[in-house]
């Protein structure tokens, strides 16, 4: 260090680097806005559309490149782009791919705030959508028009669960050469292989499982098609959609016990749905995995497991008020939105406001994501809530 500089001169630009080498278990987490560039010539000679080098802290760092390269790995696909929330992922695809004068087909069992940013959002920029019958592909051929440029798909529906007969849906569109855009964050790139069913782009909550602590907000949008990832790229770009360090950080401590966590999720949750449906008070219950739910036999043709996340109808002939007091006596349940972490959580959902055919549905829905805790202790929390019922 220097005599005649500043000592804060000398702090900002000390000489010392840490020897290379250094490996270990987690990997390393990078932070930057500005990025340092060797010389002019590789300033100039950069560009944030291939991880060959870096530009800018937005544009990617060590950490994020690693996380992107995980979880199209994950997926089985080749591409992956990071949001910050799933719910940016989904508008990074909506944005980056439809332009004024297109049509996007939404199925009717669309995540809400889906179905809200394309009726508040994307029509303002005169991209108009239609919904069509998750649950039956003739639906959406019919509504396949010469302005359609893209299908969402749901996998299974959103709090209702229908699950879809996906290779009918992606025959549909891909007869008549319009994308499909999976979200795949129940399945969480374990209980299905969606590239291999024919979907084009595949979009993660990465706030759901593969986080699984219900600390980080995240999404992705992971295609093999390099000309589609390059479009929604450019308009990642464009909106300064980026990821914190240690966010990326926290997916990718995450990511080695996925599995065991997505395993543990479904045989409890499995177990759970099946006690409530053997209860009076509970007339069915939406479990993908479970006989009699919609689309039992769609998932048992895809799938190969099941998230820990169902929903059940109790008995129309009980008031709204009795069953928010069973939610409310409910302990180790958390009333809270989300889910995929430790911890269990309930929603009552009012279905009037959620489904066009409330009439396929009569009762009360309430959903449960199902946590880490001991099932015994969730079987009893349970039991003794179904008795405030009354």
């Amino acid at each position: 260090m220097s005599d005649e500089r500043d000592l804060i001169t000398d702090l900002i630009h000390h000489p010392y680097q840490p020897p290379a080498g250094w490996a270990a278990v987690p990997p390393g987490v990078f932070k930057a806005s500005t990025v340092i560039f060797p010389d002019v010539a590789a300033l100039r000679g950069r560009t944030y559309t291939a991880k060959t080098g870096y530009t800018y802290g937005l544009r990617g760092t060590p950490t994020t490149y690693l996380l992107e390269e995980r979880l199209a790995t994950l997926e089985g696909g080749s591409y992956c782009i990071l949001s910050p929330s799933g719910l940016a992922a989904i508008m990074n695809v909506n944005l980056g791919l439809l332009q004024q004068g297109d049509e996007l087909l939404l199925p009717s069992n669309v995540y809400g705030p889906s179905a809200d940013l394309a009726a508040n959002v994307l029509t303002r920029w005169g991209i108009t959508h239609q919904q069509y019958d998750a649950m039956n592909p003739a639906d959406l051929a019919a509504r396949i028009s010469e302005r359609t440029k893209l299908v969402w798909i749901e996998a299974p529906g959103s709090v209702t669960m229908e699950f879809p007969d996906l290779p009918a849906l992606v025959a549909a569109a891909k007869s008549r050469g319009v994308l499909t855009a999976l979200d795949n964050t129940w399945g969480a790139g374990l209980a299905l292989r969606a590239f291999d069913l024919g979907v084009d782009i595949v979009m993660q909550a990465l706030t759901k499982y593969p986080s699984g602590g219900a600390d980080v907000l995240m999404g992705s949008v992971v295609t093999r098609d390099q000309a589609l990832h390059l479009k929604m790229l450019k308009l990642h770009g464009q909106l300064g959609l980026g990821v914190a360090a240690n966010d990326a950080e926290l997916i990718l401590r995450g990511l080695p016990t996925l599995a065991l966590r997505y395993h543990a999720h479904d045989a409890a949750a499995r177990q759970l749905a099946a006690f409530l449906g053997s209860q009076p008070q509970v007339v069915q219950v939406l479990h993908p995995a479970l006989p009699g739910s919609p689309g039992h036999a769609q998932w048992a043709a895809s799938c190969s497991a099941a998230a820990g996340l169902f929903s059940v109808m109790f008995d129309p002939a009980l008031s709204q008020a009795q069953v928010d007091r069973f939610v409310d006596a409910l302990n180790l349940f958390k009333i809270g939105y989300s889910w995929g972490g430790p911890t269990s959580l309930v929603v009552p959902y009012p279905l009037d406001d959620m489904r066009a055919d409330r009439k396929a549905l009569p009762g009360h829905l309430v959903r449960f994501s199902i946590g880490l805790e001991a099932v015994a202790d969730l079987q009893a929390d349970l039991a003794q809530a179904l008795r405030a019922l009354g």
